[in-house]
């Protein structure tokens, strides 16, 4: 698909989301998440995605494998972010990047603000901690995102637990 240059970078945008989403949706289809139900809510495909990860023989992967595992949870966290969040694509200018640019997701945080994050980066972040944990990878987008508040330790500490009664 031939897309006109604009100023703003909007058509390259418009191709970067379209094509996140066609790979992340075909991801879903690989892993049995209908389109309709990814669609509906992408949290349908982590706990398959969890599963595919969980499976993978990371040892065993060479530099082509790293790359695609890496293009296919990028491109799910970013379509993850701009479906459930409302969030979208960036493209801004990066004189350190191979290709003079760079894609972020941005969204309008519980302040208020708008926060950016990559997603490249978030996944490259799970690679340098493995094992890949798809929940922690989705959770720490949002909280750079300012989309979910952090819970401190402190007020976590101070909550009464009560053992779950049993009624028969």
């Amino acid at each position: 698909m031939m897309q006109e240059k604009t100023p703003d970078g909007s058509a390259a945008i418009l191709e970067w989301t379209e094509g996140a989403h066609r790979n992340a949706a075909g991801l879903a289809s690989v892993l049995g998440v209908t389109q309709e139900r990814y669609a509906e809510d992408p949290l349908t495909l982590m706990p398959a995605l969890q599963s595919y990860v969980d499976r993978i023989p990371l040892g065993e992967f060479e530099q082509s494998d790293w790359i695609r595992l890496h293009t296919d949870l990028t491109s799910y966290l970013g379509d993850l972010l701009v479906r459930r969040h409302g969030a979208t694509w960036a493209k801004v200018d990066d004189a350190s990047s191979p290709a003079g640019h760079r894609y972020l997701v941005e969204a309008i945080g519980l302040d208020g603000m708008t926060h950016r994050v990559e997603p490249y980066d978030v996944v490259m972040e799970e690679f340098h901690n493995l094992p890949i944990e798809i929940g922690r990878m989705i959770a720490n987008a949002e909280v750079v995102l300012n989309l979910t508040r952090l819970v401190d330790e402190e007020s976590l500490d101070s909550m009464p637990f009560e053992e779950p009664t049993r009624e028969d």
